[in-house]
């Protein structure tokens, strides 16, 4: 799948969705983990694409573009303003896990510098020159390593202590916002689109089978 199946699925992406017949009752916390799937699945694209610029292969930039795209647009400019806007004061204000949260707004700061920085370099011109493969390549593994345990501390240290210091309303009006807030970005189904993004990138890489990854016996 090239350039052309890419911008397929993000004009798909782009129109509302028909509505469904009841709607998924997601909470807070397991709608950030889904997130973070998004995330991790880009994570395992990058991987791949520095082990290519590692060994000198080529592979189709549109790749690495709409790769950095969702992290920007999805990851960053949506996820994480959740987080920041809705999660991190919460436990601020309560004194809880505060130097995590400082730690985490820190590296969301550093994360976005990485991904302006991929961005620019996501051009085909740039991906011919041997210094700019090896910065492209460094600051790919720099956003892995660092989203990585970022993203498993939130998962299993942040999101459960959100129950500690919401009371169930609080949780489910908050689960509600986060929903609002989705379809005010990215109308129906935004998650789904998201993934949908991911599953067309995979496969121009050669990273849509699951089984490819399982060790041989």
């Amino acid at each position: 799948m090239g350039l052309g199946a890419l911008a397929a699925v993000r004009t798909a992406a782009a129109k509302p969705a028909a509505p469904k017949k009841g709607e998924e009752d997601v909470g807070p916390g397991e709608d950030l983990m889904r997130e973070h799937g998004v995330l991790r699945r880009v994570l395992l694209v990058y991987g791949e694409l520095a082990r290519r610029l590692e060994a000198g292969a080529t592979f189709d930039a549109g790749a690495l573009r709409e790769s950095a795209t969702i992290i920007r647009t999805f990851v960053e400019d949506y996820h994480e303003r959740q987080e920041e806007d809705f999660l991190f004061p919460r436990f601020e204000r309560a004194g809880k896990l505060v130097d995590l949260v400082r730690v985490l707004r820190a590296q969301h700061a550093a994360g976005r510098k990485l991904t302006e920085r991929i961005q620019a370099a996501a051009r085909q011109p740039t991906l011919g020159d041997a210094h700019a493969r090896t910065q492209l390549r460094a600051d790919l593994l720099a956003f892995i390593r660092m989203y990585e345990p970022h993203a498993a501390r939130e998962d299993t240290v942040l999101f459960p202590a959100l129950h500690q210091i919401v009371n169930p309303s609080e949780y489910d009006a908050l689960g509600e916002d986060f929903e609002k807030r989705e379809h005010a970005t990215f109308g129906e189904d935004g998650f789904e689109h998201a993934v949908a993004r991911v599953d067309a990138i995979e496969k121009t890489v050669g990273l849509e089978d699951l089984a490819s990854f399982t060790p041989k016996a």
